[in-house]
């Protein structure tokens, strides 16, 4: 069992045992994916088979960028969920920090309609915003995401407004009190003394922000992509819920030499959709991870 100075093995065995159990948990789907997307049509049929191919088949992966038009809507994808974000932060870090230093009549009541409107869930509102973008000539663009963000009422943004407001307040008001005796104003000292120190909370506003965007394809559909008629914008998260229409198109071009749509397909089209996301994650992880620690939220 140990001691106060050094934990037993016991201990060491339970707690190691709960986490590799957890993370299999977690990392199962995506192992499986992976391994499914690997294997050829064969390996699919032999239920001797179960995890390991026995050929690596990467075409599957080039049919399935072909037919997602990869390259294309990873750059669609990457403006669809990257601007709105970086237009999140910048704004929800400039209510966030209104709220934080200035004290006026209603903030209470501000801080709670926030509190409400990120309880309120988004299907309840989903048509009235529907007509009113409709009604301001930018359904069907890319203004669907990025006005929104622009006035702190992006995906989620209540939260991010939050996050932003709990980090403000622990800024030692001495700071922001120094910084105005030299000449500084109001903005100056937010852009100067604020802003640098709230890094933990940008890094994590902007990781969860374009996540969110990122696999947002309901709203991304009906908003920007279009539902009667189809824009241009599209992301890879929307080409995949249509994966099955777009495979059958590329397959009936006479220079694709497709096979018939399998599992092993599928799976490589979600793996082709989640890359540069877990990419993403494995390049932050370490700062991440350290944000959240700083700012104090669990996430989601």
């Amino acid at each position: 069992m140990g001691s106060k100075e050094k934990e037993g093995f016991l201990k060491q065995f339970v707690v190691y045992a709960l986490l590799i159990c957890i993370g299999f948990i977690y990392l199962y789907p995506i192992l499986y994916m992976l391994s499914s997307s690997l294997m050829t049509l064969d390996d699919l049929l032999d239920s001797s088979i179960n995890w390991i191919p026995s050929s690596l088949n990467f075409a599957n992966y080039g049919q399935a960028a072909a037919s997602m038009e990869f390259w294309k809507t990873l750059g669609l994808s990457i403006v669809i969920a990257g601007v709105p974000t970086i237009l999140n932060v910048i704004s929800c870090s400039i209510v966030g920090y209104g709220l934080a230093r200035f004290e006026f009549p209603g903030k209470k009541v501000i801080l709670g309609i926030i509190i409400f409107s990120f309880i309120l869930p988004s299907q309840i509102t989903m048509i009235p915003t529907y007509v009113l973008y409709s009604n301001i000539k930018i359904l069907g663009t890319i203004w669907a995401f990025v006005l929104p963000a622009l006035l702190a009422q992006g995906i989620n943004a209540p939260i991010f407004i939050l996050i932003f407001f709990q980090f403000f307040k622990q800024v030692p008001k001495v700071l922001i009190e120094a910084a105005q005796i030299d000449g500084a104003g109001y903005f100056k000292s937010f852009v100067r003394i604020s802003l640098p120190s709230a890094a933990p909370a940008i890094l994590t506003v902007f990781l969860f922000s374009f996540v969110w965007y990122w696999n947002e394809s309901y709203l991304t559909q009906m908003y920007v992509s279009g539902v009667m008629q189809e824009t241009g914008w599209t992301s890879l998260v929307v080409q995949l819920q249509k994966f099955s229409t777009n495979y059958s198109e590329y397959a009936q071009t006479a220079a694709s030499g497709a096979v018939t749509l399998n599992e092993s397909i599928s799976m490589a089209g979600t793996m082709l959709s989640i890359l540069p996301v877990l990419l993403m994650y494995f390049v932050l992880q370490r700062y991440f991870v350290e944000s959240i620690d700083r700012v104090g939220i669990t996430g989601e």
